[in-house]
């Protein structure tokens, strides 16, 4: 896009002045999270608002609408006019839900515009210290001489925690019972003693306790290692089958967005997802930053929503 035409698409996104001598503040983009503050994807928002409001040159605030496992914030996002001034930022979960919930107010291939990628994230296959497992080809072999006797937690049903778990049940042709908990910390407390016998987490939650020896890395859910854990195997290399369960986050506006707007902002979020503070950012939080054309996004989005919607419906998994 030429100098002349990115300054009228950038221009598009504001709204018109008025006829006032004093004009008043443009009206803000508000980026929702359907989740509480503090997860990665409120550190998403939290990081490229401030870029985005300075580069664009109006107000970004950040909304949090938890609850219903995301739906209540996408819905949102959904109702909103797409002019720009509503935005989701979201993860993976957003089409692990549609075949989850039929009964869904809204379609997310349908009445979101994906605008860009933002990060990856990882999620590593661990088990208490004591626990007899070494690496996640024993915890397979062991799920197949007993079936359904080994069990796993999750921080509820529909999570990527509980979805990458059933793919990897489903690849490796093996019965573990599903414990849901109500989030994170309760799965964490009772994995760690011992409660229960493996979980999927994200890598920043489970860093720490790989390292003080609490819990044991089994295997990455990706298909290399991660600089932060670089001699946990994959579990392709584990022996526990060939299972990629990377989370991809993003940002996504109302569909029917005009063409010019949803390009400008993929060029300002590109730009801004390729600065070191974003790195710095994201690290913490095991997310690494990545950026997308819109198209590139959209194709991403449809395939994983195929993949989780075939596994929902093959292991007839349900929300309730």
């Amino acid at each position: 896009m030429h100098g002349a035409a990115q300054l009228a698409a950038a221009a598009s996104l504001l709204p018109a002045a008025g006829a006032r001598a004093n004009t008043e503040a443009v009206a803000p983009i508000r980026l929702i999270v359907p989740f509480t503050p503090g997860t990665g994807i409120d550190t998403i928002a939290r990081t490229v608002g401030p870029q985005l409001s300075q580069r664009l040159g109006r107000p970004v605030i950040v909304d949090n609408r938890p609850g219903a496992s995301g739906n209540i914030g996408t819905e949102a996002v959904v109702r909103a006019a797409p002019n720009g001034q509503t935005l989701l930022v979201t993860v993976n979960t957003l089409v692990m839900n549609a075949p989850l919930y039929p009964k869904l107010p809204f379609n997310p291939l349908k009445d979101l515009e994906p605008i860009s990628l933002t990060s990856w994230g990882q999620l590593i296959l661990v088990t208490p210290a004591t626990a007899p497992f070494r690496t996640a080809g024993d915890l397979v072999a062991a799920a197949k001489e007993r079936p359904g006797q080994i069990n796993y937690a999750s921080p509820g049903v529909g999570t990527p925690h509980h979805m990458s778990m059933e793919l990897l049940k489903n690849t490796a042709h093996v019965s573990i019972t599903h414990i849901p908990y109500r989030g994170t910390g309760p799965a964490l407390t009772d994995l760690i003693g011992g409660q229960v016998d493996c979980m999927f987490l994200p890598i920043h939650v489970a860093l720490a306790h790989v390292k003080s020896g609490r819990l044991r890395a089994l295997g990455i859910g990706s298909h290399q290692r991660h600089p932060l854990l670089p001699d946990v195997p994959t579990l392709k290399e584990a022996r526990a089958g060939d299972v990629n369960v990377d989370m991809w986050y993003g940002i996504f506006a109302p569909a029917g967005m005009p063409a010019d707007q949803l390009q400008t902002l993929n060029q300002e979020l590109r730009a801004i997802l390729a600065t070191d503070e974003v790195k710095r950012a994201f690290e913490p939080q095991g997310m690494d930053p990545a950026s997308s054309t819109p198209e590139e996004f959209r194709t991403l989005v449809q395939k994983d929503a195929r993949r989780w919607a075939d596994l929902v419906r093959s292991r007839g998994i349900t929300a309730q």
